[in-house]
């Protein structure tokens, strides 16, 4: 069997097994699919601007006559060399064109499928997981150490410096997509213009969002049953002059997130596995897993339904909806704090 863990992708990668003739790039951040399989199409020909080395196919094209991915692995390069076959990504069964490369592998050709969120049961990611020919590559949302790599490369790039603290402040502001983090880096690095270094001041101007971060802090301090930064953090936004309606939508989309989650953990995932799926920013990882290791579903439903409720009263009654935000948000921090009561 040859599947590997998330971090060991990079190093896999960069050393290459010459038995693996197909390799297939899955999971929920596409960004990184998108970026390692063209890194892999580009390592493996010769010339990767020549479309005879480095060929393209459409996913949805190879789904409806899967032979096309077949003849195309068989066919043999008119001047020689190596050949790479990208297959874009695709809603649809690919495992009719892959299993007769699985068995038979091209000789002069690599094959790289982008995959989507491939669940641990599905065809595709199982035979490539089964087979000796094959590479099944996981692709999870950027961890801390992952984004301050790519911080790094890419300020070094662009000739500008960047100190270890702004450096953590910008990683904790990104969230785990590759792409998404790539541009929110890129726009940051445009707004730095001729200044030779990268600073908080910067980072903050650009993708800093003080109300979003003070929005998250209280959802999570809801969830964690953390009254006492529920009350700073509110306080302050209503300072701010934030709709307590819109306090109470922030968590209800929180909620039903986790209520997901948490039963994609009954149904027997686990739970780091479930909230890499989330596509969270860095700091919100930790809190989302300790929200479900505390809240069942059944104590998430009641949440939905307590939540919607307040949102109601909200709407119909604007002079009493700092109130009803105010009670619905601490009785459910309450539930939370006495769940992780309970757990401990």
């Amino acid at each position: 069997m040859v599947a590997i863990k998330a971090h060991e992708a990079e190093r896999t990668l960069a050393r290459l097994d010459p038995a693996w003739r197909l390799i297939l790039i899955y999971g929920p951040d596409t960004g990184l699919v998108s970026e390692r399989a063209n890194a892999l199409a580009r390592a493996s020909v010769d010339d990767p601007d020549d479309a005879f080395q480095l060929i393209r196919m459409d996913g949805d094209v190879v789904a409806a006559d899967p032979m096309k991915l077949v003849d195309e692995a068989n066919t043999i390069g008119l001047f020689g060399g190596r050949r790479a076959i990208r297959v874009s990504p695709t809603s649809k069964p690919l495992l009719a064109g892959v299993e007769p490369l699985l068995s038979a592998p091209s000789q002069d050709a690599i094959v790289i499928i982008e995959g989507g969120d491939l669940q641990r049961s599905n065809p595709l990611r199982t035979a490539c997981e089964k087979a000796r020919t094959a590479l099944a590559v996981p692709c999870y949302g950027d961890a801390a150490r992952d984004l301050g790599t790519i911080i790094d490369e890419m300020v070094r790039a662009a000739g500008k410096s960047i100190h270890r603290s702004a450096r953590e402040h910008l990683a904790s502001l990104l969230g785990g997509d590759r792409q998404t983090s790539r541009r929110e880096i890129e726009k940051l690095l445009l707004y730095v213009g001729a200044d030779p270094a990268v600073t908080s001041q910067h980072i903050e101007a650009i993708v800093g969002d003080t109300a979003q971060r003070e929005q998250a802090m209280l959802v999570d301090a809801v969830f964690a049953g953390k009254l006492p930064v529920l009350d700073l953090a509110q306080a302050k936004l209503m300072s701010e002059g934030l709709d307590p309606g819109v306090m109470l939508g922030a968590v209800l989309r929180q909620a039903l997130a986790l209520l997901k989650a948490r039963q994609s953990v009954d149904a027997g995932r686990g739970v780091r596995d479930v909230v890499a799926t989330m596509r969270l920013p860095y700091p919100r990882i930790a809190t989302t897993e300790a929200a479900l290791n505390v809240w069942t579903s059944a104590k998430l439903n009641e949440a939905v339904g307590l939540i919607g409720n307040a949102v109601l009263a909200t709407r119909q009654n604007a002079d009493t909806g700092r109130a009803v935000a105010t009670r619905a948000l601490w009785t459910l921090a309450r539930l939370g704090r006495a769940g992780a009561n309970q757990r401990d």
